[in-house]
């Protein structure tokens, strides 16, 4: 069946996540853009919304089949089509170019063992750069097993619910600083879509005040193989006690018992590797200007 081109909707948005499902199903060449990755960016306060229509489309009756998504801003893109609908590639890298460049032109991360994307990339013009971005998995093949530090008791947080307890924990966890009233009077963006949320992998550990010290969340989906970890972090004052490692073990033991025997985070951090996450793939960025 021929490809319909058009640009997305937010109704288009449970259909994209299936195409991304369906793309790493058996091949993991593109694991580095999963549905969970996608959804995790839709609601980040940081992505650019008001440009989601320019998310190009490529759509075998209402089956998505091809995609070009921008990656937070304009400037980055991911560009997939599924295997049976390969042909459409050079299409959508074109799409991807003239649509969703910024001033600095466009860049597309490339798995470096996806020889075919490689050598299209090039065709279009793209250039290796030195820029990479990798995948760390570990085999969810046995129980893992940490506790939290004295003093700390394990929560399940909602993205909604317990979205100020959230917002307060990822400020610090993510270096902005321990001003409280800095972090009020700043823009904190709203949770506008996590349809496959889980709060049994949304797992924070909490001070005996009420306080996140630490944060894990894994996003795992029926019918999928794998979890993908996004995001863990921990305030300054309680690195280094083994906080973030007892909750991702626990988030990883129970994205087991759902179903997942591989789990993947995009990183490259020693923190990862010392838990026995290993280098799964590599993928290289290719600019155009």
């Amino acid at each position: 069946m021929d490809a319909q081109f058009r640009t997305y909707r937010e109704c288009d948005y449970p259909a994209l996540s299936d195409f991304l499902v369906e793309l790493n199903r058996e091949d993991k060449s593109h694991v580095n853009w999963n549905w969970a990755r996608l959804e995790w960016m839709i609601e980040h306060p940081e992505f650019d919304r008001g440009a989601a229509g320019s998310i190009g489309l490529w759509l075998a009756g209402e089956k998505v089949v091809g995609a070009a998504i921008y990656d937070m801003y304009f400037g980055e893109a991911f560009c997939a089509a599924l295997p049976e609908y390969a042909a459409l590639y050079p299409e959508i890298l074109d799409y991807a170019y003239r649509e969703l460049k910024d001033e600095a032109g466009l860049g597309i991360s490339v798995c470096d063992g996806n020889l075919f994307e490689i050598g299209e990339a090039k065709r279009a013009g793209f250039v290796l750069t030195e820029q990479k971005e990798t995948v760390m998995s570990i085999e969810l093949d046995g129980e893992l097993s940490s506790s939290l530090p004295d003093g700390l008791t394990l929560k399940e947080l909602h993205h909604e619910k317990d979205a100020e307890t959230l917002q307060w924990l990822f400020w610090q966890g993510f270096d902005h600083g321990g001003d409280r009233a800095e972090f009020e009077r700043s823009d904190k963006g709203v949770s506008h879509l996590r349809m496959h949320f889980r709060k049994e992998l949304s797992l924070g550990a909490m001070t005996p005040d009420g306080e996140g010290a630490a944060y894990c969340c894994l996003w795992f989906r029926e019918g999928t193989d794998y979890a993908y970890v996004e995001p863990v972090c921990t305030i300054p004052a309680y690195r280094g006690r083994g906080a973030a490692k007892a909750l991702l073990y626990e988030a990883l033991n129970r994205a087991r018992a759902l179903g997942a025997n591989r789990a993947y985070v995009i990183s490259d951090q020693v923190f990862y590797e010392k838990l026995g996450f290993r280098k799964d793939r590599t993928f290289s960025f290719y600019w155009k200007k």
